[in-house]
């Protein structure tokens, strides 16, 4: 059987090197560098170790995947040829070395046996005094994102061998670290004679003359409010915080229900700041509607239901399975065609209905109050369950209102019955406007745009007598009102 023997070359000094891999280089097996561009090189040279190595395939311009693809083929091939072939790696042979995962992947028969290494990480960390034991991520600097940043973690970004991916790696940092950032920038980390490290903010890092493929970036975990305030897990940790036993006394005492009221008004103060095209407000509003899923989330969880992942794996799944044009092999050339798709995901996670179901089990509840209740009735008013015209509507809302005025005045204390009068009056109002084709959202707008706009001119009279409303008696407000009232007939009140 063929045969690769991988071996790391460790961070750069030959000191570092291990003997089983020297006897390797030694043994008179063909021996494959990644690259000669490696303090240890010119030791293996003088040790008289012949060798070739992979470095004309960076100069081809072709991608990394596909420079690292191209490396594990002709590892193969010369296996299958030779039989067994050394194979040399800069550092750990499992540390950053996709063409060793790629060797693994595409083996087949040839056996893969990696050898030691001493890691460049381990070399970094010894220079900085870090210990990975409190939490640190790796990042590739040619190809991570910001929303892999985790800040509250020792950083290292390595791959940056250059000024230019420096400079997209200080731009990637710095959509969540501040500009002053301080990070530091490693070179040859251990290598006797070679090891620089110097401390700078994160906008010098492209500034830096010396960075080659030896260079590793660290950034420390952050400290200051300004950059831990920028995730996530923090702000789910602070709203853990105050469920605790001594956190706060209001959010101890919320459940579900006690919160419902507040996810409504967050919803609708986002739409308020959308409706205003307020960029500022709209990312407020949009941080009071997050608390609310980050409470209801930290409540599951003390209660066993479900955690804030729970949440986060629900909403993947649904995304993933409501757009196979994007996430499967379907294609949607058009919105229609994407709405298509998402209605069919739909249907398929409903709840199979029985044969004898009635109408009402299609309406959609999780809804406001108002659509619900305009659903309800097209869906009886399909099977002919309907007024014979408006005016049998507006005969049925003046029934409504007597009767509710009937329990306001003979069941003042008794605040259901009187609340289930007040339920069928707006039930009624609605099945007029559906009659009208009213847009009831718009309408009710319309309403209170135009009191607020009669009340602004009221309290405008007012200020021109130096009076104020509690001061004056109902016959002048009554007259200032009127007078609004007048002047508003002559324009619309604008919705916008």
């Amino acid at each position: 059987m063929s045969k690769i023997w991988v071996v790391g070359l460790g961070p750069g000094d030959v000191s570092g090197l291990p003997m089983g891999t020297y006897k390797l280089l030694k043994s008179g097996r063909p021996v494959v560098l990644r690259t000669t561009v490696h303090p240890v090189v010119d030791a293996l040279r003088s040790e008289g170790i012949e060798f070739v190595s992979f470095d004309e395939l960076y100069e081809t311009g072709q991608a990394f995947e596909q420079i690292y693809e191209e490396m594990a083929r002709r590892l193969l091939a010369m296996a299958a040829a030779h039989g067994e072939v050394v194979y040399a790696v800069p550092g750990h042979p499992l540390m950053a070395e996709q063409s060793v995962q790629n060797l693994y992947r595409m083996a087949g028969d040839v056996e893969v046996e990696v050898g030691a290494g001493q890691s460049f990480l381990d070399a970094v960390c010894a220079a900085l005094r870090v210990d990975p034991i409190e939490g640190f991520l790796l990042l590739d600097g040619t190809s991570f994102s910001s929303s892999e940043l985790q800040v509250g973690l020792h950083t290292f970004v390595v791959q940056v061998y250059s000024p230019s991916v420096a400079s997209d790696v200080k731009l990637t940092l710095m959509e969540v670290y501040p500009d002053d950032y301080e990070i530091v920038v490693v070179r040859a980390a251990g290598v006797e004679g070679q090891e620089r490290i110097l401390r700078i903010p994160l906008h010098e890092l492209d500034r830096v003359e010396w960075i080659d493929h030896l260079t590793t970036v660290y950034l420390p975990p952050a400290v200051s409010e300004r950059v831990r305030y920028t995730d996530p897990w923090f702000v789910a940790g602070l709203v853990r915080r105050l469920r605790e036993p001594d956190g706060c006394p209001w959010d101890r005492k919320q459940t579900h229900t006690s919160l419902r009221k507040y996810v409504l008004e967050e919803a609708y103060e986002v739409a308020h700041a959308i409706d205003e095209d307020n960029p500022d407000a709209l990312a407020d509003e949009l941080g009071d509607l997050l608390l609310q899923v980050l409470l209801h989330a930290q409540i599951a969880s003390e209660s066993g239901d479900f955690t804030l992942r729970d949440v986060y794996a629900a909403l993947a799944s649904k995304l993933i399975r409501r757009h196979p044009h994007v996430f499967g092999e379907e294609t949607a050339k058009s919105v229609s065609d994407a709405n298509a798709f998402w209605n069919q995901a739909k249907a398929a996670e409903a709840e199979p209905k029985t044969r004898d179901a009635s109408l009402v089990d299609k309406v959609k509840w999780a809804r406001h109050p108002l659509t619900v209740a305009q659903d309800l009735q097209e869906k009886a008013a399909s099977v002919g369950f309907d007024w014979k015209d408006v005016q049998g509507v507006v005969d049925k809302l003046k029934e409504e209102v007597a009767e509710l005025e009937h329990e306001v005045r003979s069941s003042a204390d008794s605040r259901e019955r009187v609340e289930e009068e007040f339920g069928d009056v707006l039930f009624t109002l609605v099945n007029v406007a559906r009659w009208l084709d009213i847009d009831m959202d718009r309408a009710a707008t319309r309403a209170n745009k135009k009191f607020a706009e009669r009340f602004r001119f009221v309290e405008g009279k007012l200020k021109e007598n130096t009076s104020t409303i509690a001061n004056n008696g109902a016959s002048d407000l009554e007259k200032y009102w009127n007078q609004a009232k007048t002047r508003g007939k002559s324009a619309e009140v604008p919705l916008d």
